[in-house]
């Protein structure tokens, strides 16, 4: 396995949040609501894990170019994202021939947390 690719960094703020939360119709209150979140005991909405399929989508598509077709791609979440912190996403190359197979994870960037890790993808290139 070769070294890590930085692929794509991103702040994730509040308004990002909402929009996700409009695309996808997820209004769960863990995202936008201060109330509902300091009885939990956080001070901020926590990023809905989905969008990290988004993010690394979004990174692969960057890296290989916008005519390569991801035919696979898993994730598994190890710690919450909160609005306001930066994320990045890491890639390195696991195999390539017909196919490409890549290993990815993200990282919060203040912290160096990882935040979604293991993480792979397969892609087809043109």
């Amino acid at each position: 396995m070769s070294s890590d690719e930085l692929l794509f960094v991103r702040r994730i703020e509040l308004p990002d949040m909402i929009a996700y939360a409009g695309a996808t119709w997820d209004w769960h209150r863990l995202h936008y609501d201060p109330a509902y979140l300091a009885e939990r005991g956080l001070d901020r909405p926590v990023v809905d894990g989905q969008v990290f399929g988004a993010y690394l989508a979004i990174a692969l598509r960057e890296w290989f170019g916008p005519e390569a077709v991801i035919s696979a791609l898993s994730f598994r979440f190890t710690n919450p994202v909160f609005a306001g912190e930066t994320i990045r996403c890491l890639g390195s190359f696991v195999r390539a021939d017909s196919r490409v197979e890549v290993d990815l994870r993200v990282e919060v960037v203040e912290d160096g947390r990882i935040a979604v890790a293991p993480a792979s993808a397969t892609l087809t290139l043109p």
